[in-house]
């Protein structure tokens, strides 16, 4: 469970990260409007953060499927050692 933790919030401050840099970036070339600006930074970022949370999930549903399947394997297995 600490490994998700580690991932998603990993995701999260690389994306601040980025959307940081492209707006210090778009803040120095000249006159902007601001508030416009962060708005659709911020849109961004959510969509970004959104999507990461996503990718995070569908891995861990899959890895918990995989679990899943070879605790099923393992009992088969023991289940069919037992008849011998």
């Amino acid at each position: 469970m600490g490994n998700n933790n580690f991932w998603k919030y990993g995701l999260a401050v690389g994306a601040g990260v980025a959307i940081g840099a492209l707006g210090a970036v778009l803040l120095s070339r000249g006159s902007i409007d601001l508030k416009k600006t962060a708005a659709t930074l911020l849109s961004h970022g959510m969509d970004i953060k959104e999507k990461a949370a996503a990718f995070v999930e569908t891995a861990k549903e899959n890895i918990d499927d995989l679990a899943a399947e070879a605790r099923h394997e393992q009992e088969m297995r023991k289940a069919g050692e037992q008849k011998s």
